[in-house]
């Protein structure tokens, strides 16, 4: 769900502010520097942010690349947004290249079943030959998709001339570049550099040389590792593509351990300074009750007063995606202060402490997540609590809570 419908709404909502999207891809951009392009990350429904939202505001600022997970979410991501370039991230299964094709998009690829079904229908829908590109990935070390060295002379005889099959791009992902002077990410480089030596070697004349290297997150460009990138695409003729996820919204990766101090890349300090959040998540206080000392809240009872209270019932649970986990242990934020959420959180409700809480009544505004007065809770927060990682925060927020404009 994207907007408000026409009548009342149960008052749980995300608030997304687009300009400052736009403005967070722009600083990303202009961070990145001169002869570097940024993709804009909107895969899990923009994370969680909403597609339509998210998308085509991306693109008027700028960005000509989008990356989806798959066909579904490119082919929605194609109807919002018709000239820009979408690069299917997680690969294209059985069946969907008619769809893939038919949408524009590009695909990822690393396995010669991959190449059977992108050539099969390239040949039913007639294209000709190197007219639809692909972005080869490469597996540096994360074991997780892209193929591996020693396969991927074998898997580049699949580029040929008569091949509808364009290698457009070469890609690998950093595993670990959230570590600050890690030794992984330069080691993923030095495999990276042995394969695209392989890819020019093992190309023959006829056959089109990768134009772009598509290498590096959010962590890869804050973290500093622009420079060690972009020197390896310039030594073989390439564009750098960053693929900008969670700073694109607004939260600039931790690194751990932390940078010491003074020796924070230069790129950092500005970001942090000037990313803005992008999504603000409220709900209202649905009623008030006064219990006594001693009156069980929740669930199995895990929350006992100790002394009169006043609680506040507010309409969300962990089927909306706050997570059953902060019940007794985070506060969300109620006319400007924090509020404890007490006892277990409900499938479709949750419990705040507003004893505290001067004037609090039912309709009251609540952040979840977001700012109030001068109080803030971050996504961060949410996953500290929770024992996960801000992602997860972001994309477990349930489809039924109402995206609209801020």
């Amino acid at each position: 769900m994207t907007t408000r419908p026409g009548q009342p709404a149960r008052p749980c909502w995300l608030e997304i502010d687009t300009p400052a999207l736009q403005e967070n891809y722009r600083l990303l951009r202009d961070l990145a520097g001169p002869g570097t392009d940024c993709l804009a990350i909107v895969k899990a429904d923009a994370y969680g942010h909403g597609l339509s939202l998210c998308a085509p505001p991306a693109v008027d600022a700028g960005a000509e690349w989008l990356g989806v997970t798959s066909v579904e979410e490119g082919a929605a991501a194609r109807a919002l947004c018709p000239a820009a370039r979408i690069v299917v991230m997680g690969g294209v299964f059985p069946g969907q290249a008619p769809s893939l094709i038919a949408n524009r998009l590009t695909p990822v690829v690393w396995d010669p079943l991959q190449f059977d079904e992108l050539e099969r229908a390239s040949a039913a829908a007639g294209l000709a030959p190197g007219t639809h590109p692909a972005h080869l990935e490469i597996d540096t070390g994360m074991s997780r998709q892209g193929v591996s060295l020693d396969e991927l002379p074998s898997l580049l005889a699949r580029f040929t001339a008569a091949s509808p099959i364009r290698l457009e791009a070469v890609m690998t992902h950093l595993y670990a570049s959230d570590e600050a002077n890690g030794a992984t990410t330069p080691a993923q480089l030095e495999r990276l550099e042995h394969a695209l030596t392989v890819i020019q070697a093992t190309l023959s004349a006829a056959v089109s040389r990768p134009e772009i290297l598509s290498v590096g997150a959010s962590a890869a460009l804050l973290g500093g590792d622009s420079q060690a990138i972009g020197t390896l695409a310039n030594r073989f003729k390439m564009r750098h593509l960053f693929r900008l996820g969670l700073a694109l919204y607004g939260i600039a990766p931790r690194f751990n351990p932390p940078f010491a101090p003074g020796k924070e890349p230069t790129i950092l300090p500005p970001a942090l300074e000037n990313l803005r959040p992008v999504l603000a998540w409220k709900t209202r206080v649905t009623s008030l009750r006064n219990i006594p000392a001693g009156a069980e809240v929740g669930y199995n009872g895990t929350f006992v007063a100790t002394e009169p209270m006043r609680l506040a019932l507010l309409p969300l649970g962990y089927a909306d995606g706050l997570d059953r986990r902060l019940g007794n242990r985070f506060s969300l934020l109620v006319r400007g202060q924090r509020a404890p959420l007490v006892g277990r959180i409900s499938m479709d409700q949750s419990v705040l402490d507003v004893t505290e809480i001067a004037g609090a009544a039912p309709g009251d505004e609540v952040v979840i997540m977001g700012s109030q007065g001068g109080e803030t809770t971050t996504a961060f927060d949410h996953a500290e609590a929770a024992g996960t990682i801000p992602w997860e925060i972001f994309t477990r927020i349930a489809p039924r809570v109402i995206r609209e404009k801020a």
